[in-house]
């Protein structure tokens, strides 16, 4: 653009004013503040704590269960900010009920929930000790006890998983079940510092195990439901679980997955539907159908053997 006529030309200052200074007013750049929850973790947890959150982020779904562990880190963090000015502490009962259906994660959670907790400080160890009624209910007078003192023990430190916990009520009053519940109430009351016991089980059936046991829900604070996975989730993590094996879904594979699911989910009558344990169940059937397949190819490529095509996903039902 030429100067207009009332403006010098920018090297006719310069030669008339050499030693002027010039001064660049620049505006500093915006520090992107964290907008989510997740990301608020992140930025005022340990590394140590934040590399365990990291490992609950990557799971697909499970929005509750992140969203309850990050409220104990924040109450935690909480707890040494008012320790500082002499303040009560928080404290409270982290005991829980998991309510949903097969592969919804409730396992997966409780080992992940050890690991944050030992890393948090709430754990010494963090490990799972995972049971069920078998595990807890002997044959004859005490020796359900025994067997229940014993697995508390082994769980010190970490989580005692009870799964399909309310099998435990299933027998009548004459039935060792109940001195199984007995047994664990009092070493919640004895031991309620030093582990962790998460019950989990079907929706329906947890919550009648709960009203026919009035003290259990005041033992068992903390309750999450587990939702089945949307078809999208479900999709993911097949996606998820094929390049940990080092396959891939091939489009129409993945089409044809799809449709297959979203057919499963609105069948009224698929009560019983496993989730991502379907979805696992369903990949290996079609890697050992794709092994079949291949065995007429007398050279596979890598493409060939890493891709799983429509016609290696096969269900009786379909």
């Amino acid at each position: 653009m030429k100067p207009s006529g009332n403006q010098p030309p920018a090297d006719t200052l310069a030669e008339k004013a050499p030693h002027r200074i010039q001064v660049v007013f620049r505006q500093p750049e915006r520090v992107k503040l964290p907008e989510t929850l997740s990301e608020k973790v992140r930025t005022t947890a340990p590394g140590n704590v934040a590399a365990a959150f990291d490992e609950l982020e990557k799971l697909i779904g499970l929005q509750e269960a992140k969203k309850l562990m990050y409220e104990i880190h924040a109450l935690l963090r909480l707890n040494k900010e008012r320790e500082k000015h002499g303040l009560k502490l928080e404290k409270q009962v982290y005991h829980m009920v998991f309510k949903g259906n097969p592969g919804t994660g409730k396992t997966t959670v409780a080992r992940i929930f050890g690991k944050i907790f030992r890393e948090m400080g709430i754990l010494s160890k963090g490990h799972l000790i995972e049971v069920e009624r078998a595990d807890l209910v002997g044959e004859f007078i005490g020796h359900t006890a025994q067997k229940t003192r014993e697995l508390v023990k082994k769980a010190m430190g970490g989580i005692l998983f009870i799964d399909e916990a309310y099998s435990l009520a299933r027998g009548g009053e004459k039935d060792f079940g109940k001195e199984a519940i007995d047994c664990l109430t009092k070493a919640l009351e004895d031991y309620s510092n030093d582990f962790i016991c998460i019950l989990a089980g079907y929706t329906d059936e947890m919550d009648a195990f709960l009203e026919l046991n009035p003290g259990l829900p005041s033992r068992y604070p903390i309750q999450l439901q587990f939702a089945d996975y949307t078809v999208d989730e479900l999709i993911k993590i097949a996606e998820t679980m094929v390049e940990g094996k080092e396959y891939r879904l091939s489009t129409g594979a993945k089409d044809k997955l799809r449709l297959h699911l979203s057919r499963i989910r609105q069948d009224m009558l698929e009560t019983n539907f496993s989730n991502a344990r379907y979805v696992r169940n369903s990949i290996e059937k079609a890697i050992r159908k794709q092994a079949v397949r291949l065995m007429t190819v007398p050279e596979p490529t890598k493409d060939d053997v890493m891709t799983l095509k429509p016609e290696d996903f096969v269900w009786t039902a379909s």
